[in-house]
């Protein structure tokens, strides 16, 4: 059969029917004899081939013995039988293995000024009982012998102009998760993954709840992330001897000797290590963890301002599967800008990296506490990452600019734990004195205190590893918006103008909410449409994003009356634009925007139509469904 689009929690899925399965409902005897239970359980073994649940929606979830015949008929034949009370299909929805059982029952909310009279013929059409009246809008049905199958009616419901939502009730199994966090030793020293505002060894100054969240991020997930990740960390001087960071190498590449073989042993170069295991080291028992402990490591040694080597970086990137890319360097000297072949290099990578879905790149927004980012973290395709301190202030030494994009704890009132290499002197060259440990107490001799943008950038880096776990399906710039929408807003509210600080970007980052975010859209089936499009950025745009539609945009003041039928809220003004384009050019009805504030940011509710009365609305709702968008009536007035 075709497949059925239902609605399903906040969204829609496409649900076929099993050729192997289907659930069924034994009659419950009202005698204690065991003969007849035995004689039951006897006639089940003729036609059941195999039990695979118990109990899913009442149903228990078997394989029958069909030999030639079609599972349909062969369902039809067992609900004649005796024994059983029900008989049901089962579904399963696309992308997914989980069985998916109709309990008989289906939620409907009605549209918006259907009286009871009305309500009662659509439960009629369909045969429908009455279990619960919810709300004046909302009510509780179950079919009957009489009605279409569950899901098949909740389909047909969905297709009447009175309904607005008809969902069907389905059970499936649930995910039973023996997620721990883990028990490697120094975990308790890296308040930036969960702050409790103490340390184990130390009276640092910390805040309980100043950090990223990624500990619940890993609970929100289930685990530690998803080991087809690969970040690639760009930069100088790479341990891969270090426990942490060893065994989880991949395609590593050096620029200065053209090869696989990683220089190692200069005390100028040790930067490279410290910074990848924040981002990924792994969870082995021992040591520290980095935010995304499963994600493979590609280290390419060697960074150079060349264009030459730029290139070379990024394309490398691309060629051999790096899904995100970590820059903790850069430039903040005017007279080394980036030109126009660095900058088509990273938007290269952002753009045709992933299979074209863009690999994800993240630059330091630097630390010499400019009111300007580091060049590179100025790109339109980056996430230009500045730092948080362990008070979840601005770190002093932060770069502030209006392309942050958002920060991440780091040192400033106390220092982040990380990995050292080997051969790290522990010499600080500003300072001329040995400094690996700020208090002088040692947390083991492969390890170190760091801090700068340069540890916060690694740290968004793992963060959004974690959010391609969650939905590997992602672009570049979606998981760019995920990262901004759900920050943290710290510092002073006085700081943001329209849900933007000049010192903390977009807020904080908050990894359990990104998560959350990115599973959201995975489990909608209604997604925007991904066309670039580009956003004024100011200087030279030579290097962005290559949108190259252009939309003309006639603001007119609209009154407050009427009705249309309202297709969306957005937070990204580019899918407003794509949107009405969209409508008009397949209805060629006028499009109303009305625009509010939740949360510091903006919030576009996109309508289609403006009608005299509710009658026309639904007439253009029902062309609208017909083309399969989604809508409701809304008067103007309630935007």
């Amino acid at each position: 059969m075709s497949a059925l689009n239902v609605k399903c929690g906040k969204g829609f899925i496409q649900l076929k029917k099993s050729p192997t399965v289907v659930g069924l409902k034994t009659k419950q005897s009202d005698t204690s004899s065991r003969s007849l239970e035995a004689e039951k359980e006897t006639a089940s073994l003729e036609y059941v081939d195999r039990k695979f649940f118990e109990n899913l929606g009442g149903f228990e979830v078997v394989s029958l013995k069909t030999e030639e015949e079609s599972l349909d008929r062969k369902l039809d034949e067992v609900r004649d039988k005796e024994e059983v009370e029900l008989g049901t299909h089962v579904y399963y929805a696309e992308g997914s293995n989980k069985p998916l059982v109709p309990t008989g029952e289906i939620f409907i909310t009605f549209e918006e000024g259907v009286s009871l009279g009305e309500q009662g013929i659509a439960l009629d059409e369909y045969s429908l009982d009455l279990i619960e009246r919810i709300d004046e809008d909302e009510i509780r049905v179950k079919v009957t012998a009489h009605s279409p199958n569950p899901v098949k009616t909740a389909a047909l419901l969905q297709q009447t102009s009175l309904v607005k939502y008809a969902e069907p009730d389905l059970d499936m199994p649930l995910d039973h998760y023996a997620f721990q966090v883990p028990s490697d030793h120094l975990i308790r020293q890296e308040w930036h993954l969960e702050n409790s505002g103490s340390l184990p060894d130390a009276q640092g100054p910390l805040s309980r709840g100043a950090d990223a969240r990624v500990v619940e991020a890993w609970r929100k997930l289930g685990h530690l992330g998803d080991s087809s990740v690969t970040i690639a960390v760009l930069d100088n001087g790479f341990d891969l001897s270090h426990p942490d960071l060893r065994d989880k190498v991949t395609k590593p590449f050096d620029l200065w000797s053209q090869s696989s073989q990683l220089h190692q042993g200069d005390p100028q170069h040790t930067h490279g290590t410290p910074c990848a295991s924040v981002a990924l080291a792994k969870s082995n028992g021992s040591g520290m963890v980095g935010a995304a402990p499963q994600a493979r490591f590609m280290p390419i040694n060697g960074i150079s301002y060349s264009a030459a080597r730029t290139e070379q970086m990024f394309d490398y990137c691309i060629r051999n599967g790096a899904d995100i890319i970590s820059c903790s360097w850069g430039t903040t000297d005017y007279q080394f800008q980036l030109n126009a072949t660095k900058e088509r290099a990273i938007a290269r990578a952002a753009r045709e990296g992933r299979n074209g879905k863009g690999c994800i790149i993240l630059f330091a927004a630097g630390n010499e506490d400019y009111d300007y980012l580091n060049f590179y973290a100025t790109h339109p395709d980056v996430i230009a990452v500045g730092a948080s301190t362990s008070l979840d202030k601005h770190a002093s030494y932060s770069n502030r600019g209006r392309e942050l994009s958002i920060v991440a704890p780091s040192n400033g009132d106390w220092p982040i734990l990380a990995a050292r290499a080997w051969w790290d002197p522990g010499w600080s060259w500003k300072t001329g004195q040995f400094k690996y440990w700020v208090d002088g107490r040692s947390r083991g001799d492969r390890y170190k205190h760091f801090g700068g943008t340069s540890s916060s950038t690694p740290l968004v880096a793992g963060i959004c590893a974690l959010i391609l776990s969650a939905n590997p399906e992602l672009t570049a710039r979606e998981v760019k918006e995920i990262l901004q929408q759900t920050a943290d807003k710290i510092g002073s509210s006085s700081s943001y103008y329209y849900g933007h600080s000049r010192a903390y970007g977009y807020g904080r980052v908050n990894a359990e909410k990104a998560v959350a975010e990115a599973l959201r859209r995975k489990a909608s089936s209604f997604s925007i449409p991904d066309t670039p499009v580009s956003q004024p950025t100011g200087g030279n745009s030579s290097g962005g994003s290559t949108g190259t539609d252009l939309f003309k945009v006639d603001v007119e003041k609209q009154a407050p009356t009427g009705w249309g039928i309202q297709i969306g809220a957005y937070t990204d003004y580019n899918n407003v634009i794509l949107q009405s384009n969209r409508m008009k050019q397949l209805f060629g009805e006028s499009v109303v925007v009305g625009t509010s504030q939740a949360g510091g940011q903006m919030i576009y509710k996109v309508v289609v139509g403006n009608y005299d009365s509710l009658q026309q609305a639904k007439s253009l709702q029902s062309r609208m469904k017909a083309k399969g968008i989604n809508g409701f009536p809304r008067k103007l007035s309630d935007l």
